[in-house]
């Protein structure tokens, strides 16, 4: 049974390969050849050190000194004590830079001392960047904060759902429109906790030793996760065409663009996806696919997605103008200027949730890394969270029938209450949201 690397490697060589992956793009080495490498280099060195210890079993009288010795990246051998050992950079530091350089170790009467100089100045890596304490904990933070929000948001958006799907009086397409975006924030929460699970759970290295049955479903899984957010970005899309056609078209046909706004939703990331995947597979099949190193095949996600952001980044500008016109217009009533400015708070409210952090990350630097992971990652999971609190539990249709549901119970438990009995039955005569489907298709919260 060979020796198995240390638990802890796997996991930084891929907070490394991620850190670096803007500054590397195609020449980025794949995670499985640098652990294949490194596998190499540790079967060599236990072999080398068992032929020294059994020649030192042989002699009569064995040197005292430092003790042949693995420390996980080099291979260090035997030594008497005040020696100094250089060794040259480790060979999987050497698929990251060309630089070909030393490390030394002093051989003393307490054992091996440090390794000097540090890797990054003598191999040309900057591994103390990526590996330092405070940067796995700023990791580890990000993962509880994202792991919080996607509960949360995960819990909220059932219940809202739950609401939507349960009251008839609420069926209407822009609450179907609604109903199929917390689907899709629902899916990528649970995509997101799934590949976790998969990938970064496992006590093993990783999945590159895996059979290729399972190499095919952590590939497949990854379909699924890309899927998964653009299906996501796509509904939002949807809602965004939908607030500007409520706008500027008069009269159309709900039903008809309902059909058309599921194609769009669920169809056109399904063929993104598809060409992603048959990409990777005939340029860039390595790995299960979830480092994207290779720029031009990653555009295949990215250009969507970022084109979508655009449209619905114009479809709002326009939404904005439309509602100022409105506003600004005499003839408008009290209560469609109540409704218009309703309409823009909700508006701006939702543009930061419409992914504009998307794009100004896509061509960023590689020094802003940090900020990026904690948009996507931290406040990207509470996403859905805030969607159901906009388009559910704030919408006052809701309100009104979760009211009215409440209040039947209420008499059923309570049938001779006058108090109640009043109040239910002046209820039941406001609310004119509820009274016709134009009107449930005109409010938006």
């Amino acid at each position: 049974m060979r020796p198995r690397l240390s638990p802890s490697l796997p996991g930084l060589l891929l907070l490394l390969l991620l850190s670096c992956a803007q500054h590397w793009v195609e020449a980025e080495p794949p995670l499985c050849d640098v652990l294949r490498v490194l596998q190499e280099e540790q079967d060599q060195c236990l072999q080398e050190l068992s032929r020294e210890r059994a020649g030192a079993l042989g002699a009569e009288q064995p040197v005292p000194g430092c003790m042949g010795l693995w420390d996980n990246t080099s291979c260090w051998p035997s030594s008497a004590p005040g020696q100094t050992v250089q060794v040259e950079c480790p060979r999987f530091l050497q698929l990251f830079s060309s630089t070909n350089g030393s490390i030394f170790r002093n051989c003393t009467q307490d054992g091996w001392s440090e390794t000097f100089p540090s890797p990054d100045l003598a191999c040309g890596v900057n591994v103390n960047g990526s590996f330092n304490e405070k940067w796995h904990s700023y990791l580890l933070k990000l993962k509880v904060m994202y792991t919080v929000g996607y509960s949360s948001s995960l819990a909220m958006l059932l219940v809202a759902l739950s609401i939507l799907c349960f009251f008839r009086k609420l069926h209407c397409t822009r609450n179907y429109i609604h109903m199929h975006l917390f689907v899709s924030f629902i899916l990528r929460a649970l995509s997101n906790f799934i590949k976790d699970a998969v990938l970064y759970s496992s006590d093993d290295d990783t999945y590159c030793d895996a059979p290729a049955l399972e190499r095919v479903g952590c590939k497949l899984l990854m379909v699924f996760f890309q899927y998964c957010i653009m299906a996501n970005y796509a509904w939002l899309l949807v809602e965004g065409l939908y607030l500007h056609t409520l706008l500027v078209v008069s009269f159309f046909s709900e039903r008809k663009w309902l059909q058309g706004f599921i194609a769009l939703g669920w169809g056109s990331p399904a063929i993104f996806v598809a060409a992603w995947a048959l990409t990777r597979h005939f340029l860039e099949d390595v790995g299960c696919w979830d480092i994207n190193a290779n720029a031009s095949v990653w555009w295949v996600i990215r250009g969507p997605v970022i084109l979508s952001i655009l449209i619905n980044f114009i479809l709002f500008i326009n939404i904005l103008r439309i509602l100022m016109r409105k506003l600004r217009t005499q003839e408008t009533r009290g209560n469609e200027v109540n409704h218009y400015k309703r309409l823009a708070k909700s508006t701006l409210l939702l543009i930061p949730l419409f992914g504009i952090h998307y794009i100004v990350f896509a061509f960023s630097p590689e020094d802003a890394m940090e900020i990026q992971l904690f948009f996507e990652l931290a406040l990207g999971s509470f996403q859905g969270l805030v969607v159901a609190v906009l388009y559910c539990f704030l919408n006052r249709e809701v309100q009104l029938e979760v009211q009215k549901k409440w209040q039947q119970w209420h008499l059923r438990e309570f049938p001779l209450h006058p108090v109640v009995l009043s109040f239910f039955s002046n209820g039941t005569k406001a609310g004119p949201s509820e009274q016709s489907w134009s009107t449930c298709r005109a409010s938006i919260i």
